[in-house]
């Protein structure tokens, strides 16, 4: 009776002698059967079909001798002075698995010969068996541990593969990250020229603004948009005409409406970019109030996105503490009681709660430009 287990491994290869070409090397087998005469008949007879055999009487022995050197196939008896069969046949699988194993059972020990295959044997032949039994299931067994290392070399060098192009990607995605980020900041920098703002007003409002998110628990899957979010918030007066924005006076009324334009004019911008959904829905929002006030349409409290109710926090922040031409930036205890004022009118009370508690000196700091933009 055969039949195939989970086995694996391979015959070694090692130069031939003389002109160092390679050859296969011989096929080593170990058996371990508790008669001695019996285990020495089998071995000569394996012998003249090419095999190199080694024999063992023990369990212990076995295991020790595989300990010291590798082999292909164990032939087994499943009575054993020190140790039942189905024991040693158990360590194998563990500790040997590239070894192909066949069990030898007594006669009327089906059931035991069946048990054999369950726990991974590749056959179990009744004794007494015929020599040329016993080799066509040697020969069956390495077939098959032939196949099945094929398989196993084969998967592991997908496996390595699918790792150096993951590794390959992960790479590319960075690079790509990278220039994502470079062509937003140089964006948002000649912007902030234009405007004749200061060339560090968008990375302030995202560094106040990523403090405020972190304080507030906003998940870190999220603060990555909500960054980009405040970064372009004001990529819509790119659709602004400078007589509007760059007028020194007061705006009249034809003169807002077109001003008031901007949050649209920057979500149609940003919406049809796949990485920049989200920011854009932040960029429409960001002249929202939390009581409704705002525009461009009148949305309240959790309506408004979470990160548009901390961009507005960050934004009138540095509007308050910037210097401008017709006034000086007011101290940053001013800032904060003017904000917390505001709190349930103008700003959303949970995202206030959270901004003061930051420690002044810590808001002071994120005021001053870094020599590198915040990544987003």
């Amino acid at each position: 009776m055969s039949e195939s287990g989970d086995q694996a491994g391979d015959s070694s290869k090692e130069p031939s002698s003389g002109n160092g070409a390679w050859s296969i090397a011989p096929t080593r087998v170990l058996i371990v059967d508790s008669d001695r005469v019996s285990g020495r008949v089998v071995a000569y007879l394996l012998a003249d079909e090419g095999y190199v055999c080694v024999a063992a009487c023990t369990a212990r022995e076995a295991l020790d001798i595989l300990r010291a050197s590798k082999f292909d196939l164990v032939l087994c008896d499943l009575h054993l002075p020190d140790s039942d069969g189905l024991s040693l046949l158990d360590r194998l699988a563990a500790d040997h698995p590239s070894t192909a194993v066949i069990m030898l059972a007594g006669p009327g020990e089906s059931e035991r010969a069946v048990e054999c295959l369950r726990r991974g044997a590749f056959d179990c032949l009744l004794r007494p068996s015929k020599a040329t039994d016993l080799v066509r299931s040697i020969e069956r067994a390495l077939a098959r541990r032939r196949l099945d290392l094929a398989r196993r070399r084969y998967r592991t060098s997908l496996e390595w593969r699918v790792r150096e192009k993951t590794a390959e990607l992960s790479r590319a995605l960075r690079d790509l990250e990278g220039a994502y980020s470079s062509t937003l900041h140089a964006l948002v920098a000649a912007l902030d020229a234009r405007e004749q703002e200061t060339s560090d007003h968008s990375q302030r409002v995202v560094r106040f603004t990523l403090a405020i998110a972190e304080r507030l628990g906003v998940p870190d899957s999220q603060r990555a948009d909500i960054a980009r979010g405040a970064l372009l918030h004001d990529i819509g007066k790119i659709g602004v005409p400078d007589a509007i924005l760059l007028k020194k006076g007061p705006l009249l009324p034809d003169e807002w409406r077109e001003m008031r334009r901007h949050p649209q004019i920057g979500h149609t911008i940003l919406k049809s970019i796949a990485f920049l959904r989200v920011p854009a829905d932040i960029v429409l929002a960001h002249q929202e109030r939390f009581d409704g006030s705002g525009y461009p349409r009148g949305l309240t409290g959790d309506e408004i996105p979470v990160g548009s109710r901390i961009f507005a926090i960050a934004d009138a922040l540095d509007a308050i503490t910037s210097d401008r031409p017709y006034r000086r930036g007011a101290p940053l205890d001013q800032a904060r009681d003017e904000i917390e004022k505001c709190a349930g009118t103008q700003f959303d009370p949970s995202c206030v709660q959270a901004f003061l508690s930051l420690d002044l000196e810590l808001v002071d700091s994120l005021r001053w430009p870094d020599p590198y933009p915040v990544a987003v």
